[in-house]
């Protein structure tokens, strides 16, 4: 039997969700990017709540996300908020009603099952975390892990601390994607 390779393994379950994806987003009269753009501000931290963040997560130019945000905001599913220290920054929120549509449309069922599927095949996330780390490397992306497995996430006497920025974090940053994430 042929060695399977992973990448092929990888750009078919991205159909596969991405087909679900498309599905969702026909029933609820969205686009994908819609979708992507509200995913990820659900799961973003606050140093990762920008337009510009969004943007490299989402590889795509500031241009195509303005325009997205501009039509999320309009239909009151999103929120700019000026920084309160630099006003030149904005930060993005999810709305109540962007959090409403995102669980409708979210593709919870296949996720729930495969990943049911997955636990009973001894959990090979590795071979996943290694993959996406290659795919990053060879892109020269950002990492956009988890606050909590950064390299500069420091757990102290008094909670935690992002070693980086020195600045308190609380359980929810943590729990959430950083743009500043690095691993090594």
């Amino acid at each position: 039997m042929e060695k399977i390779d992973v990448f092929d393994l990888i750009e078919r379950m991205s159909a596969l969700i991405r087909s679900e994806e498309r599905r969702k987003c026909t029933e609820l009269g969205l686009q994908p990017v819609h979708l992507q753009v509200m995913d990820y501000l659900s799961r973003c931290n606050r140093y990762s709540d920008t337009p510009a963040a969004l943007a490299n997560y989402l590889g795509m130019t500031r241009g195509t996300v303005s325009q997205t945000l501009f039509l999320l905001e309009k239909k009151g599913y999103i929120k700019k908020t000026a920084d309160v220290n630099d006003k030149r920054m904005v930060h993005l929120s999810l709305l109540t009603e962007g959090d409403t549509l995102l669980n409708k449309a979210s593709p919870v069922d296949l996720y729930s099952q495969a990943s049911a599927i997955f636990k009973e095949n001894n959990n090979q996330e590795n071979v996943f975390v290694n993959a996406l780390a290659a795919l990053q490397k060879a892109n020269k992306s950002q990492s956009f892990g988890l606050c909590k497995t950064c390299k500069y996430f420091t757990v102290t006497s008094d909670g935690f601390v992002c070693a980086l920025t020195k600045e308190q974090l609380s359980q929810r940053d943590s729990e959430k994607i950083c743009q500043e994430h690095s691993l090594s």
